[in-house]
């Protein structure tokens, strides 16, 4: 029997003392999960990382049991942990929901905003232009997100801003926005000066119609995304039965 490979995961976990709490052993693995640092996929090895943090196995099998819930982590009878691994569909699925709660958000963000926040996007696209010059793709897949969340942040709407956090931390293993080509992402970024340009004049219509254009080249961008790359899963025709899959 060959020896079993060690995760990646076990390298990109920060731990800076032994006997963590669960809260703060749950903190580092979502942490790890939403930068990309462990890709969908990759191996949760419960023993190993217990061992790296010096506690017993059942800490960390409850702050998977949280990170299932958040649709982070896949659990499989006789497979063990693993980070979630999407379908082009339910990433496509994932994409629309965004979209839509962003959507239904930037009107009253408009309506809402004052001077600091027109201060917090134009701060956060101007880390999104550096990131675009210096083909800087892993600022800008952050930076990307931050620039959204700062257009839909003065709606105020706290319960559907929850909704997008979550839905959005469900695409972040995926990291999409660092797997287009700089040409591709240069002209998302375009987009999003446009859409900037009509948050900072206050004019909805244009911010939601241009809203509309750049989600729709989001979906051509992750429509580009491959399979065999083991960013996504693969659609099976023979889904798995409810009694395969544990959920605790």
């Amino acid at each position: 029997m060959p020896p079993r490979r060690r995760s990646i995961l076990l390298d990109r976990l920060r731990v800076d003392a032994p006997g963590r709490p669960q809260d703060a052993i749950l903190d580092e693995l979502r942490r790890a999960f939403l930068s990309g640092a462990a890709p969908p996929g990759t191996p949760i090895p419960v023993g190993d990382i217990a061992e790296l943090f010096g506690v017993s196995r059942i800490p960390v099998r409850e702050a998977l049991k949280t990170l299932i819930g958040e649709g982070l982590v896949s659990h499989r009878r006789n497979h063990g942990y693993t980070v979630a691994q999407l379908t082009a569909a339910e990433l496509r699925e994932l994409y629309l929901v965004r979209e839509t709660l962003e959507s239904a958000s930037l009107a009253a963000a408009v309506r809402n905003a004052t001077e600091e926040d027109d201060r917090r996007v134009r701060e956060t696209h101007a880390i999104l232009e550096k990131a675009v010059l210096e083909c800087d793709s892993l600022t800008y897949h952050r930076e990307s997100r931050t620039f959204h969340m700062a257009l839909t942040r003065p709606s105020r709407m706290h319960r559907l801003l929850h909704m997008l956090d979550y839905t959005w931390n469900m695409t972040e293993p995926v990291q999409p926005m660092v797997h287009v080509g700089d040409a591709e992402r240069a002209e998302l970024h375009h987009e999003h000066e446009v859409m900037l340009e009509a948050f900072l004049a206050r004019d909805t219509e244009a911010l939601l119609a241009a809203s509309e254009h750049h989600n729709r080249r989001l979906d051509e961008a992750i429509a580009g995304l491959s399979v065999e790359a083991g960013l996504l899963a693969a659609d099976e025709d023979d889904p798995l039965r409810p009694e395969d899959i544990q959920f605790g």
